[in-house]
């Protein structure tokens, strides 16, 4: 990637980077099991230590982070790349966290849904209502992989529910500018779906027991892999790609529209902040790195 510049280094596997106001990020280190602040000097200060496997993370209407916890990972460490690999040894499942950024206090919101297992919170989305849109992972053990899909929740603790089943290691997830579409990523299939969005917590032909309504848009050729994504204002999706290592930017209506590479080979999300959201900040997982370029296009603001 062009004028790529690393903010921040010896991180432990860093995911789901947030544009904080001030210019700093704010974002998980999964393999530490902690949320950390990155100033825009590079300087690191811990917000909280949820424990488990924090993954992704949003600011929510009460302006505290919303993370999904996947419960944790093993890792594997290798030329110098640390890397997850399977369930933790000790992994007693997943939740959904409320962390307030002035105190780190960590509360669980959701532990469970009202109609199918939490096996491993991945990304995170709010919608304008205030509600959330979540993808589970699930985990993958020596000759087994769980079947997952997509849920919504309310901020206030009342309701979770799967919405879209089945999905094969659902991972990135994003909302259109105009809160109609959702996206979501597959990481094995590298397949980017489009659901439409009917109302809050609903999409059109979906249904935790009829196929997942989904509209295929792209899939990448080669070792390629998606992970979690971010949304441009013109509506372009931005999949952070592992394997290749970089990310791939999609039209809505499904053609590629770029490839954007980078050094490390689990590049694994992409936030916008800085004047009119043109500065892309982007992890760098299996290097530990947070790093900062500037983006072509300006990214989409979020709903809070």
């Amino acid at each position: 990637m062009q004028n790529l510049v690393t903010i921040a280094e010896g991180l432990r596997f860093p995911e789901g980077p947030v544009a904080m106001p001030d210019g700093s990020v704010i974002l998980v280190e999964i393999a530490a099991g902690r949320v950390t602040r990155v100033g825009s000097d590079g300087n690191k200060t811990v917000v909280a230590e949820p424990g488990g496997g924090p993954n992704g993370l949003a600011v929510g209407p009460d302006g505290k982070l919303y993370c999904c916890n996947n419960g944790g990972f093993a890792w594997r460490e290798a030329f110098g790349y640390l890397i997850p690999h399977g369930q933790a040894d000790d992994y007693g499942g997943g939740r959904i966290e409320r962390i307030d950024i002035a105190t780190g206090y960590v509360e669980t919101l959701y532990s469970e849904a009202v109609n199918a297992p939490l096996r491993a919170r991945n990304d995170i989305v709010f919608d304008a209502h205030g509600g959330f849109w979540f993808t589970d992972h699930g985990k993958t053990r020596t000759r087994e992989r769980d079947v997952t899909g997509v849920f919504y929740a309310t901020a206030d603790g009342r309701e979770c529910r799967e919405v879209i089943f089945p999905l094969e290691n659902p991972n990135g997830i994003g909302l259109s500018p105009d809160g109609g579409t959702l996206y979501v990523s597959e990481t094995f299939t590298r397949s980017l779906w489009a659901f439409d969005i009917i109302g809050p917590g609903q999409v059109a032909g979906g249904g935790p027991s009829g196929g997942s309504g989904g509209r295929f848009l792209y899939a990448p050729g080669g070792y390629a892999f998606f992970d979690s994504l971010g949304v441009e204002e013109s509506g372009n999706i931005c999949v952070a790609t592992l394997g290749t290592g970089g990310i791939t930017v999609i039209s809505p209506r499904g053609g590629l529209v770029e490839t954007v590479a980078t050094d490390d080979p689990y590049t694994t999300n992409i936030c916008w902040g800085g004047i009119n959201h043109r500065t892309a900040f982007v992890t760098l997982s299996a290097t530990g790195r947070l790093a900062s370029a500037n983006w072509a296009r300006p990214g989409l603001r979020l709903a809070f």
